[in-house]
């Protein structure tokens, strides 16, 4: 069984940067896409970019484009989402999550099942 869980959020000042790690247990993740997604509280919960099991990326959020950068180390059995140029309006609860079936490539659209959800890791962007 997958289990995911998120480390590395943190309290930031406008314009700082953090990266998130998403490490897998259970699962050898060299096949396997994961996404990463946030949610602010009260709200539904977003879609920010999916890798593939070799590394290919999917945006599903266009604000992270030219900030946010989705990478893949697969001898750690770890994703990580590195964040640039953050802005109070990236203050989120973070999660990890793979398509149900755990299919290698990512799904075009954030809007399919996911499931293996990690507890979350908090980011707060202080302006």
């Amino acid at each position: 069984q997958l289990r995911l869980v998120e480390s590395g959020g943190d309290r930031v000042p406008t314009g700082g940067s953090l990266k998130l790690s998403c490490t897998a247990s259970g699962v050898v993740l060299d096949f396997h896409a994961i996404g990463w997604f946030r949610q602010v509280p009260g709200m539904g919960r977003e879609g920010v970019s999916c890798i593939g099991h070799s590394g290919e990326s999917t945006e599903y959020l266009d604000s992270m484009k030219g900030r946010f950068t989705i990478s893949r180390d697969n001898a750690k059995n770890t994703v990580y989402l590195q964040m640039d140029s953050l802005e109070p309006e990236d203050t989120a609860v973070y999660y990890c999550a793979a398509p149900v079936h755990l299919p290698p490539r990512c799904p075009e659209s954030q809007y399919v099942a996911w499931a293996y959800w990690g507890p979350g890791t908090p980011v707060t962007v202080s302006s």
